[in-house]
């Protein structure tokens, strides 16, 4: 898997270090889930690392979009950004900046494109749900 060209994909991640975790040499709380992409290998020889970001309680897998990829220059490895919605490149910076701090790293990719899941219609039941919302609080129709 070359991360820049799964830019935009969904991928599946595993969660090895859930939000509200601790890191296990530095003693830093986790504020977001962070885990790898099974079966692919990183440059340190272990499975590829995995921000997860716009997921605000604690999960053990989750299957989102490729919105970003870190580079670091005084490491062995790239780190990817995963996401169930698109965020910006200032965003994204904040919310890794609590690891990211220790190392020279930069958002060298970015997916900023919106997008929607292939069965977004009018009739899907999200849709609905959120109409249905909006006219509960009185919104317009």
């Amino acid at each position: 898997m070359k991360p820049e060209e799964s830019l935009g994909k969904l991928i599946k991640i595993k969660i090895d270090r859930p939000m509200g975790s601790k890191h296990p040499k530095h003693g830093f709380i986790y504020p977001i889930n962070y885990g790898y992409v099974p079966g692919v290998i990183g440059g340190d020889g272990e499975e590829l690392d995995a921000y997860l970001l716009g997921v605000f309680e604690p999960v053990e897998e989750y299957e989102g979009r490729l919105i970003g990829i870190i580079y670091r220059e005084n490491d062995v490895e790239e780190k990817l950004v995963v996401a169930p919605r698109t965020y910006t490149a200032e965003q994204i910076t904040a919310l890794v900046e609590f690891q990211e701090r220790w190392f020279v790293s930069r958002l060298a990719y970015i997916y900023d494109k919106p997008y929607w899941p292939e069965d977004f219609t009018i009739d899907a039941p999200e849709v609905q749900k959120a109409i249905k919302t909006v006219d509960k609080l009185g919104g317009e129709k």
